[in-house]
C-alpha cells in the first residue's frame, strides 16, 4: 500500500480485514498519510503474547502526520511484541526524543533485527543512546540504518562494530537457523556490510548487492 493516499480514516476501513487475515507477515504503509489514530490500529497487528500470529515486517516511511505520543505508543508495542522482525521508520521527523523511546523498544524486545532511522532528524544525541544501548545491553539487534542524519561516521562506524562482534559471538546453530529461514532483510553482519547499510539507502538491490 506503499504510497496509496489511505489515510487514517481508510486504514480503519481495511483494518477488520487486516486483523483477521491468516497470514500477513508484512505491511508497508509507507508515505500514507497516517496519524496517531493509524499507530493505534496498526499496534494492534503486533501482538504481544504470541497467542495469534503477528506482523513480522512493518514499513512506516514517510507519515509526517505521526505525532511523538503515536511513535510511542508504537515503541511499547515493538518492546513487546512478539513477532516483528523488521522495522522500517525512514524519513519521519523524529528526533533525539522518538529515539530514545526507540532504543528502549530495541533492548525490550526479542524478536528485532532490522531497524530502519534513515533521515529521521537524529543527531549524535540519539546516536549515543543507540550506540549505549548496543553496548551494555543484549539484543537481537542486527542491523542499524543511520544515514542520512547528523551522526558522526565514528558514532556510526562503533555502532557497527558492536553489531557485527554480537554476531561473531552467536553459536553457530543460529546461523543455521537464519540461513534456513532465507529472510532477504537479515544481511550477513559484518564489518564490511555493516558499513554499507549504514552509509546508504535501504533499498531491495542494495540489499541483493550487500547479501552477495
Amino acid at each position: 500500500l506503499h504510497g496509496s493516499p489511505l489515510t487514517d480514516a481508510g486504514l480503519a476501513l481495511l483494518n477488520p480485514a487486516l486483523s483477521i487475515h491468516p497470514s500477513l507477515v508484512a505491511l508497508d504503509l509507507g508515505d500514507c498519510m497516517l496519524g496517531d489514530e493509524g499507530i493505534n490500529l496498526i499496534c494492534g497487528l503486533l501482538p504481544p503474547d504470541g497467542a495469534k500470529s503477528g506482523l513480522k515486517e512493518l514499513t512506516l516511511s514517510a507519515n509526517p502526520g505521526i505525532t511523538s505520543k503515536g511513535w510511542g505508543r508504537l515503541a511499547i508495542a515493538v518492546a513487546h511484541s512478539s513477532q516483528l522482525r523488521v522495522l522500517n521508520l525512514d524519513y519521519n521527523p523524529l528526533g533525539d526524543q522518538v529515539a530514545g523511546m526507540l532504543a528502549v523498544a530495541v533492548a525490550s524486545s526479542r524478536t528485532l533485527e532490522v531497524l530502519d532511522l534513515e533521515g529521521t532528524g537524529l543527531t549524535n544525541h540519539s546516536a549515543q543512546t543507540l550506540l549505549d544501548m548496543v553496548e551494555n545491553y543484549p539484543t537481537a539487534l542486527r542491523t542499524l540504518i543511520l544515514a542520512e542524519n547528523n551522526i558522526s561516521p565514528e558514532l556510526q562506524q562503533q555502532i557497527s562494530d558492536l553489531l557485527s562482534e554480537g554476531e561473531e559471538e552467536e553459536e553457530p546453530e543460529a546461523h543455521e537457523v537464519t540461513a534456513r529461514e532465507k529472510n532477504p532483510w537479515i544481511c550477513q553482519n559484518n564489518s564490511s556490510s555493516q558499513m554499507v547499510l549504514m552509509t546508504s539507502g535501504l533499498g531491495d538491490s542494495l540489499l541483493a548487492e550487500t547479501e552477495m
